[in-house]
């Protein structure tokens, strides 16, 4: 496939940076078409490695990688939301802030959930897990996780209630920007929605439940606000595909 915009997935299953781009690209206007995501490991008849084709055209195996026409891939998110900003419909929403002062706002916001150490870089060394093992999995930086996740659900319940103070249901300004998107969607990994929005599958039910215990974490628990849970409602059933369209088996 050479033409269009193309994103990889795994069917079935939210994977939470596929999602949220998949809401990016949503908002934008912006039609995809799907692409198999390749699994880790190893082919179990050829020896082979199965992400080995992946990493020839990106020299990378992150999810997801996202192609625009013949260009080049992108896979790290401030190159993909910047190429769904410049490619989506003229009508659309701007998701990144034409005023530097506020742009600086989401992209401080963004970074503290999507760069490393961030929100979901500790929600993945929660376990030991192969995924886990890719993000740095260690004892020490698993029992510092949910201390620095609840921080970053604390720092956004506030702005949360700062803005209402001033009458904007948005976390930057008076408008959505990307940053709602990826807090909306991120949130989903400790306050899972319900089935009209995220529906279950066979292939996500695992991860929900997981989810779910992320939700009654201590340090989590205690920083998921009423606020948190109603900004997360308000974005993904006003301006996200709902429900989500995951493919794989539904239950």
């Amino acid at each position: 496939m050479t033409s269009g915009t193309r994103v990889t997935f795994v069917p079935g299953i939210p994977a939470i940076f596929s999602e949220a781009l998949k809401n990016i690209c949503f908002v934008k206007g912006i039609p995809l078409t799907r692409v198999l995501h390749p699994p880790m490991g190893v082919d179990e008849t050829t020896g082979a490695d199965r992400q080995a084709k992946l990493y020839a055209l990106t020299a990378q195996t992150s999810l997801p990688t996202m192609f625009h026409e013949q260009e080049r891939p992108r896979n790290v998110w401030i190159e993909q939301l910047a190429l769904a900003e410049r490619i989506g419909a003229h009508d659309a929403p701007m998701l990144i802030p034409s005023g530097f002062e506020q742009r600086l706002e989401v992209f401080g916001l963004c970074a503290t959930l999507l760069a490393e150490d961030g929100f979901i870089w500790n929600m993945r060394i929660l376990i030991d897990s192969p995924l886990g093992q890719k993000y740095g999995y260690s004892k020490e930086a698993s029992a510092a996780a949910p201390g620095k996740m609840a921080e970053i659900i604390g720092m956004i319940d506030t702005r949360l209630e700062a803005q209402a103070q001033r009458g904007s249901s948005y976390l930057v300004g008076d408008a959505l920007t990307a940053v709602d998107i990826y807090w909306a969607t991120f949130s989903m990994s400790v306050l899972p929605p319900p089935a009209e929005i995220m529906p279950v599958t066979r292939q996500n039910r695992h991860m929900l439940r997981y989810f779910e215990a992320n939700s009654q974490i201590q340090d989590i628990a205690r920083e998921l606000t009423k606020r948190i849970e109603t900004h997360q409602r308000f974005i993904l059933t006003t301006y996200c595909e709902c429900p989500a369209v995951l493919g794989g088996d539904p239950i």
